[in-house]
């Protein structure tokens, strides 16, 4: 009944100057703490004014005034950072008008998009009667839904809400299938609970079978290239459809933008290994660069800059498929790298899945049950980067050099890490082949390890040696079975794929 009550109540206060906080604004949840700033927002009469107060056990400990806007009749202001805890009230009053939150804890804030790999709730994971009998044990990790709403214009607020700032439960958390709450945005922040003993607030906005395309702005697309009616449907009467580029941008990022956030997380690139695949190299980081931006002037600066952004590279699908159209998203998820952080993606984090396929999920193979090992690899990413955790390894295995030994016909590769090697994996590694570099055609064949030693793997090429132009890793859409890849480290994080175009 709550939910469908502020689903009206935003839909209404678009066209509206009801006195309101804006629609993420509700009981029970948790604003960003300090360093930062949280900002408050909402809708007032144009030209009053709106003082807001804080208060703890009754005691007023922070008051602001601010202005509602004409024409818009909003209001905004930047509470003073606050430390983690709580619960506090927080009171807004417009002439003899008053609204109050209760139960407002100060904490670290995430928002969690992305499409149906996020998306899936905790009901549909594996271990789920045990998560859900746990949730209770988690109190001050909160969580909110926004619902999945297109648009094709910039909305202010969200139109409407599946799931406002809750307490999580059994029954929140086991909602029903690829609906609210997410299982991965729940696992994450659970970790990352564990990891900090301060409130942490989770906001998921996120929709199944969507494109990069259909969550960036304009801008982002621009810089690609690409315009802003780009998309898999056409003519623009289909514009209103989810595919289509910026429609989830204008309905369900944009709302958010005054939001103060700590991070993001973001597992997507299932529906461009089938659309602009090759274009992700591109528009993956323009949309990084620009939620980033504008999270940032949404919040008056509240929001970092360099906000954390983390995200899962793909997991297996179709065991046999000759394609290969998921092991170059999964390439193009890096910016060709082949890890985060890296130059064009700094302070970002990568949580590899390819080693959890899972070929009998009653979703398809495409949506793996096991969102544990997602999220902890995940927050292992967050802990290092976002909150600066020395010495934490959160990545797997990656080379640093490979050599060609003429003499014996191998391959030597370098890793930065220790390796463990636990299944052979006779295609796992694969070197391109061509008689007159670069003319002719290439072909990929088997290079075969024959040595794993602390930080090298000793290949075996058949039949290409010295004319070797490249060597790629787990270059395939199902590339090993559950969490028997080839390489992984000791802490058990699997080597990421990569390639390596140049001549060794």
């Amino acid at each position: 009944m709550a939910a469908a009550w502020l689903r009206l109540l935003a839909l209404a206060g678009v066209a509206g100057a009801t006195f309101r906080f804006a629609s993420y604004y509700t009981d029970h949840m948790v604003l960003q703490k300090e360093p930062a700033g949280a900002v408050v927002w909402g809708y007032g009469e144009p030209g009053a004014a709106v003082t807001l107060s804080l208060a703890r056990d009754g005691d007023v400990v922070m008051k602001k005034v601010a202005q509602v806007k004409e024409p818009s009749g909003t209001w905004k202001t930047v509470l003073d950072p606050m430390a983690h805890g709580g619960p506090y009230a927080l009171t807004a009053e417009q002439r003899s008008e008053n609204l109050t939150l209760q139960d407002i804890y100060f904490g670290d804030v995430w928002l969690c998009s992305g499409q149906s790999n996020m998306v899936m709730t905790v009901l549909q994971i594996a271990n789920a009667s045990q998560e859900l009998a746990a949730a209770s044990r988690y109190p001050y990790v909160r969580v909110f839904a926004a619902a999945p709403v297109r648009s094709d214009v910039e909305l202010e607020d969200l139109a409407w809400i599946d799931l406002p700032w809750s307490v999580p439960t059994a029954g929140i958390l086991g909602h029903g299938n690829f609906t609210y709450f997410s299982a991965l945005c729940w696992l994450f922040g659970r970790y990352l609970y564990e990891a900090l003993r301060y409130p942490v607030g989770l906001v998921e906005s996120a929709w199944s079978g969507t494109p990069i395309e259909a969550w960036s702005s304009p801008r982002a697309l621009q810089a690609c290239g690409l315009q802003e009616d780009t998309g898999r449907l056409s003519p623009r009467e289909h514009l209103s459809e989810p595919q289509v580029s910026s429609v989830l941008w204008n309905a369900m990022i944009h709302p958010l933008l005054n939001m103060t956030l700590r991070g993001i997380i973001w597992y997507q690139g299932e529906t461009n290994a089938f659309l602009h695949t090759d274009l992700y190299n591109c528009t993956f980081p323009a949309l990084i660069a620009d939620w980033r931006q504008a999270f940032h002037a949404g919040s008056a600066g509240q929001t970092g800059p360099l906000l954390p952004f983390g995200f899962v590279q793909l997991a297996t699908y179709r065991r046999q498929s000759p394609d290969d159209s998921f092991a170059r998203l999964r390439w193009h998820q890096t910016a060709d790298f082949g890890f985060a952080p890296n130059p064009r993606m700094p302070g970002t984090f990568m949580a590899v899945a390819m080693d959890l396929g899972d070929e009998h999920s009653p979703y398809g193979s495409i949506h793996p049950r096991d969102k544990r090992n997602v999220a902890h690899r995940l927050h292992l990413g967050a802990r290092a980067v976002a909150y600066g955790e020395k010495g934490l390894v959160f990545q797997g295995p990656y080379p640093t050099r490979a050599t060609v030994d003429v003499a014996r016909g191998l391959i030597n590769v370098t890793y930065n890490q220790e390796l463990l090697w636990r299944q052979r994996g006779e295609r796992a590694f694969e070197v391109c082949c061509s008689s007159q570099p670069p003319l002719s055609p290439c072909k990929w064949v088997p290079a075969p390890v024959v040595a794993v030693e602390s930080h090298m793997v000793t290949l075996a090429p058949t039949g290409c040696g010295a004319l070797a132009l490249g060597l790629r890793y787990a270059w395939a859409e199902w590339p090993c079975e559950y969490e028997a890849c080839t390489l992984y480290n000791g802490q058990g994080l699997p080597a990421p794929p990569f390639l390596l175009n140049a001549r060794l």
